[in-house]
C-alpha cells in the first residue's frame, strides 16, 4: 500500500474534522463555553494523534515491504551477475 504525503495530510485533516464534529455532538454540560471548547479541542487533538499514529504504522509497513522488494531485486541482480561471470 503506497501512502503519499498528500493522502496522509488528507487523512489527518479528515480525522481532525471528524473528531471535531463528534465532539460538537456531545451532550451539553453546565460548564462554561470556554471549558467546553477546550475539552473539544483536547478530544480532537487526541483523535488526531491516534490517526497520525495509525498512518505512521501504515507508512512503516509500506516502507518495510518496499525494502523487502528492493532486497529481492538486489539479490536477483547479484545472482545474474554471478551467472554472467561464471560463463566467462
Amino acid at each position: 500500500m503506497k501512502i503519499h504525503k498528500n493522502n496522509a495530510v488528507r487523512m489527518f485533516v479528515l480525522a481532525g474534522l471528524a473528531a471535531a464534529v463528534l465532539a460538537g455532538c456531545e451532550k451539553k454540560e453546565d460548564t462554561g463555553s470556554a471549558e467546553n471548547l477546550g475539552r473539544k479541542i483536547d478530544q480532537a487533538a487526541a483523535q488526531g494523534a491516534v490517526e497520525l499514529h495509525k498512518m505512521g504504522e501504515q507508512a512503516g509497513k509500506a516502507l518495510e515491504k518496499a525494502g523487502e522488494k528492493l532486497q529481492g531485486k538486489s539479490d536477483a541482480a547479484k545472482s545474474d551477475d554471478k551467472k554472467q561471470e561464471d560463463k566467462k
